[in-house]
């Protein structure tokens, strides 16, 4: 099932080896039985210092040398049986086995075609099929398969690195139906639930496996990652905190991976020391730290890091590869406006979006949405948000985007009430938040609320924009006193004879509405001033008569 490795080890590894029939210590036996590989290992290597070696011990203790993840030793010791004049054909499948989980797959292939044609090397030559991404070949191996347990296991092996989760997990259950001693395939149909995102049926399927093996590394790395998405980084990080001592004498890579988690459970705290180092051991390593580059705003130093990446493979078959497409298009979209770059973007999402294994998944509806929003086809983007928005009912970015898309359809209301229900700073003092949220007021004739978001900002472009904004949306809509502020302000800013003819309209716009009885009387007292407030001539032709309604009316000016 965790068959994926960027980087290829420096030297050859494991491979799950057959029991032989060669006759063991019942000690060691009893050491392999209670999974004590370290124990077993340690006395093989014992007997065989002083001369007591079995005829098979070579064999075991390669054989506990791949449990205990130490793939390097258990290929050194399948490599020195090979150069023996009675070794044994099947050892080269063996061999190749190690090689493959050390990512030498060329070599995997290479020695596994020295061994005897059987079932094992069937199964490998499946799997290279998968990793040369030879769909002809791996289609030939398939029907090599057999309707055993092993060969089913690497079906669904194969399944779940296709994201055809729903298969494998149909096939994991129908072996725990014949086979209920197998609890370790609990921990499968769980994460097989993790990537369809049944993170509660995830944590039931896990706690029966943690029942029987409570130190269980990848089902304990499993139980933090179901809490990180149920609840947050700090319960997942408690959880994970839990294997640091187990894993200390277990897998490398299972360290690597909790030091990686650590970091994404924190929010990115810390990426900088621990992701760099993993880039080529962790597939994901390199993606979360786009991602921590794209939280910092660091658009360059992202695009730096997947510019050059290609996804693995070209139809979008797995998790990591699902991944890659979604960040290029991510990063794409941010590090720019250029038409080019926009067109990337969209044509990443709509590939995982459209893709008939992601269609129906919320990341591939996100994308859709991505796709039309880089589109401004709006109405398509609140079709796909709207079916996964149950899933991020407290996710600011989400409801950044889900307010935006309400407001470009013109459904003012919903959008004011969705931007206000975000709690991130960043997002709140971003301009682009600041000026949805001042048109949503004005729409919802909510202009004073509108000309209050502007006095809180400091003297800047933007602050000149939202200006602008509030200044002609207020006029649009009829509601002339903060229009007439707006162009007021930006007359004093910018003499432009436009801002003039637009504060002349709304102060007479305001008298309107006073005539119509909309508007209070008082309010002609604040008008005289912004009139007055200016060095064009119409000004006291206006005034003149804004006085003689007053003086026939006993209004006081």
């Amino acid at each position: 099932m965790i068959l994926s490795r960027l980087k290829p080890a420096n030297i050859h590894g494991e491979v799950p080896v057959k029991k032989t029939n060669g006759k063991k210590a019942p000690l060691v036996e009893d050491l392999l039985n209670q999974r004590d590989y370290l124990g077993a290992i340690t006395l093989l290597e014992f007997q065989r210092n002083v001369g007591e070696q079995g005829v098979d011990d070579d064999l075991w203790i390669a054989y506990c040398a791949f449990h205990l993840g130490d793939y390097k030793r258990a290929m050194e010791e399948y490599k020195g049986l090979t150069e023996r004049l009675d070794c044994r054909p099947d050892v080269w499948v063996y061999q190749a086995c190690t090689l493959f989980f050390l990512g030498l797959y060329k070599e995997s292939e290479e020695a596994s075609l020295k061994g005897p044609k059987c079932q094992l090397q069937n199964r490998l030559l499946f799997h290279l099929s998968h990793k040369f991404s030879d769909e002809k070949q791996l289609m030939s191996f398939h029907q090599e398969l057999e309707d055993v347990t092993e060969d089913q296991l690497s079906l669904a092996s194969i399944h779940y690195m296709r994201s055809h989760y729903q298969e494998a997990i149909d096939i994991y259950k129908r072996i725990l139906l014949q086979n209920r001693d197998f609890l370790a395939l609990n921990v499968y149909v769980a994460l097989c639930y993790y990537k369809l995102y049944y993170y509660e049926v995830s944590q039931e399927v896990l706690a029966v496996y943690l029942q029987s093996v409570p130190d269980s590394t990848i089902a304990l790395n499993l139980k933090a990652c179901n809490h990180f998405r149920l609840y947050n980084g700090k319960a997942a990080e408690a959880e994970l905190k839990n294997l640091i001592n187990i894993s200390s004498s277990s897998l490398e890579l299972a360290n690597e991976l909790i030091r990686h988690n650590l970091v994404v459970f924190a929010g990115g705290e810390g990426a900088l020391q621990v992701l760099p180092p993993l880039i080529d051991v962790i597939p994901e390593a390199r993606l979360n730290l786009v991602i921590y580059y794209l939280r910092q705003d660091d658009f360059q130093e992202s695009y730096q890091l997947i510019k050059d990446l290609e996804p693995t493979t070209p139809q979008v078959q797995s998790n990591v590869s699902l991944t890659e497409y979604i960040l290029k298009g991510v990063v794409n979209a941010a590090v720019g406006q250029e038409r080019d770059h926009l067109k990337i973007a969209q044509q990443y999402f709509q590939l995982v979006g459209g893709s008939a294994s992601e269609c129906d998944t919320v990341p591939g509806r996100q994308c859709m949405a991505s796709c039309f929003f880089l589109l401004s086809q709006f109405e398509e983007v609140l079709v796909y948000l709207n079916s996964v928005k149950s899933y991020f009912f407290n996710d600011d970015t989400f409801n950044f985007n889900y307010a935006q898309a309400k407001a470009h359809v013109k459904n003012y209301r919903e959008a004011e009430e969705i931007f206000l229900s975000i709690q991130n700073d960043k997002i709140k003092t971003d301009y682009v938040y600041l000026s949805w949220l001042a048109r949503c007021y004005i729409m919802n004739q909510k202009a004073r609320l509108a000309w209050e978001l502007y006095t809180k900002m400091e003297n800047s472009a933007e602050s000149f924009s939202l200006l602008q904004l509030i200044a002609n949306d207020c006029y649009k809509m009829g509601q002339f006193y903060y229009s007439a502020k707006a162009f007021d302000a930006l007359e004093n800013l910018d003499p432009n004879p436009e801002f003039w003819e637009g504060k002349r309209g709304a102060c007479v716009g305001i008298f309107q509405l006073i005539l119509a009885g909309r508007e209070r009387r008082e309010t002609l007292k604040e008008v005289l001033p912004l009139l007055r407030n200016t060095g064009n001539p119409q000004v006291e032709y206006i005034i003149r008569i804004l006085k003689k309604w007053a003086k026939e009316n006993r209004i006081s000016l």
